[in-house]
């Protein structure tokens, strides 16, 4: 599948984290499992998962039943899914593509998921509606996204003063997915939506614990690091972030998120 050039930064910036993603993954698993616990899987169902990473919600999908394709615009956490599937013995159809703009056929999923993923897609209103295209009447979808006053959004406030300004109109902000008025926007025509809110600790040692876990795995984090002058500076900022969540037993950071639950119209 191709990736539309206005998108291939992104995709170069998600893909870099490989195999060290899953990690950012399982930092927020229980939250996946609040989304599959709602959308109540059954076996043999067609689930798209969009925004997959390394894949760890697709391998919960298959691991209940699903037959799944696992969809990324980054290359590299897409090689590392393909390992850690078969790693798993489990049979999943990971591909490159554009969120978009996919190549899939219309009604072609009974469950389309993105756990923290297609909110980051540069153009929403292109996100929903190959949304709608693709998930056939009476699916589901199923989605995990960030607020804009919640912990992940701060994390982003942290890094923007090292980011280059946008080229053009600035894109519009992902967290803008974190608000219910915003999803009923953009998906409340074509979906009945659910929506309640749910929260995800990360625990860590230390805040040094956190920097090497995004650093190393978390694209947008890898790239800054890789591509700011400021490094040292960066690098203070993000970890007295996260000291100010430090309790006795190292770092507890409360992070709120939306669990969307939508049924095709």
């Amino acid at each position: 599948m191709a990736i539309q050039p206005h998108n291939e930064k992104a995709a170069a910036t998600w893909g870099s984290g490989g195999a060290d993603y899953d990690r950012i993954s399982e930092s927020i698993a229980d939250s996946i499992e609040h989304l599959l616990n709602r959308l109540d899987i059954r076996p043999g169902e067609r689930a798209l998962d969009l925004a997959t990473g390394t894949g760890w919600t697709a391998r919960r999908l298959a691991q209940k039943g699903a037959k799944v394709t696992g969809l990324d615009i980054g290359a590299g956490v897409i090689e590392a899914a393909r390992r850690l599937a078969e790693q798993a013995n489990l049979r999943i159809d990971f591909r490159v593509g554009d969120a978009e703009a996919m190549e899939l056929p219309d009604a072609g999923f009974d469950v389309i998921t993105s756990t923290c993923g297609v909110m980051f897609a540069s153009r929403p209103e292109a996100v929903a509606s190959e949304l709608a295209r693709l998930c056939r009447p009476g699916g589901r979808i199923g989605l995990t996204t960030w607020p804009p006053d919640g912990a992940i959004a701060g994390v982003f406030q942290v890094m923007r003063p090292y980011m280059p300004p946008p080229p053009g109109p600035p894109p519009p902000s992902p967290f803008e997915w974190g608000r219910e008025a915003r999803l009923r926007e953009l998906l409340g025509d074509a979906f009945e939506l659910q929506i309640e809110t749910g929260t995800t600790v990360l625990r860590m040692p230390d805040a040094e614990a956190v920097w090497q876990l995004f650093s190393t795995g978390y694209g947008p984090t890898r790239m800054l690091l890789q591509n700011t002058d400021r490094k040292e500076a960066l690098k203070r900022d993000f970890l007295a972030f996260h000291e100010a969540h430090r309790t006795p037993m190292g770092i507890t950071m409360p992070r709120d998120y939306l669990v969307v639950v939508g049924r095709r119209r």
